[in-house]
């Protein structure tokens, strides 16, 4: 597989060969920098890996569509592409980019349009004027054929027999040894002619000087050929006036061939002119000079590449990069480093409301709607979480496996109906419970803890997961879940155990971590953590009791101490299922 090159600069290649043999690659590559495809195109490929494909024989070529940014009026604009890759079917490529605008793989493209009418010009419209069409189109050559891979793969018979890879050196050198091989056989196919045509004259040029014994011997002989080759010419002969006048030649060896006396039988009487001898002698007057320069160039190597050089200029001048056939149509260009856009950035940023249930049901209804409204919820289902979101957001979901799954707001299910059940976008396991929902707040930090009371601070961005499955961030003891993820405020931490005890300890006792079991938070004689929340010490704690009314301790010095230690009865008038509310 070798895709096409332009002519020109492959004589140069040659010439440079012929001159020098052991010319580095370098040296030829800056003479042939690569392909040059009939449809244009742009090949971004970096220099010296263009350099080891040639020298190896092996390898590909990146092939970009040519393109241009169109402004419009009110700041508007499109992108027009005027070239692409070379074998790349323009309709499949306009339905591929039709069916990344109906997916969304590239949520910032709008609309596509073919206007193409002798010329390609494929119409690419943003959804957003303040779109970068840089980054835009990067986005599209990745995902369609606005670029591809040529391959080349020069796997050659360079012997006749045995494939094998060659370099562009090797396969140029082999070229050029086929050019000179079919120089020598042509110049000796000619000089063969040259000379069975000289042996055809000088028959011609005795049988007009011997005219009359010629037309006797014809006329009379019973074996014409023969006597013409049994005739010592050079004599004067007499004129036969009948059959019994005419003297046969005698047996001898005469002076004309074979090939000579078949010539001259078959010669026309019209051509038994006196002014034939004059163009006769002409002729091989020219052909004994020709000859002499055929022998001359089978016998130098140095005059036959002077005369394949002719060859090469001769195709050059009608293919060069100065006529129109010959000039170069692909060009070159890096391949630039474009920052790769973070799939938020290209989706339009409109208000959401987030709504999960607590059997998992998640939905997202345009704008912000009262968190305290009632929503609609499946039989035997009822709320858990609802924020206010962007759809550029990123949703957090903690699992009581201690996992975290990162959502995309503006790819949760519309508002209508209930939405769709979260475990058909993240693998959370059936038997793990939402612990949380909130949005990812970079540079934030929370804090993770289990049931059994073990929790460190982990950063924001930290908890973000690239795939489906998750990240784990919690390890948990056998029999223990994930039970709580709070944002770190303030100074100090509250936690309240199932033994309806609480402690507050500072908040920088807490190791900060990536991932891991954390540290003991509060021990516990009986039972297991039931909650946890951060505060400023100087403002102390506030909650809400059974009855809706806000309660206060600002005095927090009885349960003040250390982490991990036991702590005390939580005050008077707290929630009775052991939560900071």
């Amino acid at each position: 597989n070798i895709p096409p090159h332009n002519l020109d600069e492959l004589i140069q290649g040659c010439h440079a060969l012929i001159a020098s043999p052991a010319l580095p690659d370098e040296e030829l590559v800056a003479l042939i920098p690569g392909p040059d495809f009939p449809t244009g195109g742009v090949i971004v490929e970096p220099r010296e890996s263009i350099i080891d494909t040639y020298r190896t024989g092996r390898g590909s070529f990146r092939l970009r569509a040519r393109w241009e940014v169109e402004q419009l009026p009110r700041g508007l604009w499109q992108v027009v592409v005027t070239e692409i890759p070379y074998q790349v079917p323009k309709s499949k490529l306009i339905e591929k980019l039709a069916e990344v605008i109906q997916t969304k793989k590239v949520p910032i493209l709008g609309d596509v349009r073919d206007e193409s009418a002798d010329d390609v010009r494929i119409v690419l419209e943003p959804r957003s004027k303040n779109v970068d069409p840089d980054q835009m189109m990067a986005m599209l050559m990745k995902t369609t054929d606005l670029e591809i891979r040529f391959s080349l793969n020069m796997n050659v018979l360079i012997d006749g027999r045995t494939p094998r890879v060659c370099g562009l050196r090797e396969v140029l050198r082999a070229f050029l040894d086929h050019r000179r091989e079919v120089l020598q056989r042509r110049s000796q196919h000619r000089l063969d002619k040259i000379d069975h045509r000289l042996e055809v004259l000088e028959g011609y040029i005795i049988a007009y000087l011997n005219l009359d014994r010629v037309i006797d011997i014809i006329r009379y002989d019973d074996a014409p050929r023969d006597a013409l080759m049994r005739e010592t010419w050079g004599r004067t002969f007499p004129r036969a006036t009948s059959e019994k006048d005419y003297v046969p030649p005698a047996p001898g060896e005469g002076e004309l061939t074979e090939v000579q006396a078949e010539a001259i039988l078959n010669m026309r009487l019209r051509s038994l002119r006196r002014l034939e001898e004059i163009e006769l002698k002409r002729e091989r007057d020219a052909l004994m000079k020709e000859r002499a320069a055929l022998d001359e160039l089978l016998n130098s190597e140095r005059r036959q590449w002077t005369r394949i050089r002719e060859e090469l200029d001769d195709v050059r001048k009608q293919f060069g990069k100065d006529t129109a056939l010959g000039a170069r149509r692909s060009t070159f260009a890096e391949a630039g480093e474009v920052e790769e856009l973070a799939p938020e950035a290209m989706i339009e940023r409109e208000p959401i409301t987030v709504v999960c249930s607590k059997m998992g049901w998640i939905r997202a209804m345009k704008g912000h709607i009262a968190l305290e409204g009632e929503f609609k919820f499946k039989d035997g289902d009822e709320g858990a979480f609802a924020l206010h979101a962007e759809t550029t957001d990123k949703v957090i979901l903690f699992g009581s496996n201690g996992r975290f799954y990162t959502l995309l707001g503006a790819n949760l299910p519309g508002g209508r109906g209930m939405g769709e059940p979260v475990r058909l976008m993240v693998d959370l396991p059936n038997e793990a419970q939402i612990v949380d929902l909130f949005l990812h707040r970079p540079g934030g930090k929370m804090i993770v803890a289990s049931t059994d009371g073990d929790g460190f601070v982990v950063p924001a961005d930290e908890m973000l997961a690239q795939t489906r499955t998750g990240k784990q961030v919690l390890n948990l003891r056998d029999g223990a879940r994930a039970l709580v993820c709070r944002p770190v405020s303030g100074d100090h931490v509250a936690v309240v155990g199932e033994n309806r005890k609480m402690l507050v300890f500072a908040l920088d006792e807490l190791p900060e971590m990536a991932r891991g079991k954390g540290v003991r938070l509060q021990k516990f004689k009986d039972g297991g953590l039931s909650d946890l929340t951060t505060l400023t010490l100087a403002e102390g704690l506030s909650w809400k009791d059974p009855a809706g009314r806000t309660r206060h301790e600002g005095d927090l010095t009885e349960w003040l101490g250390k982490r991990a230690g036991t702590g005390r009865m939580a005050p008077r008038g707290f929630p009775r299922d052991n939560r900071f509310g």
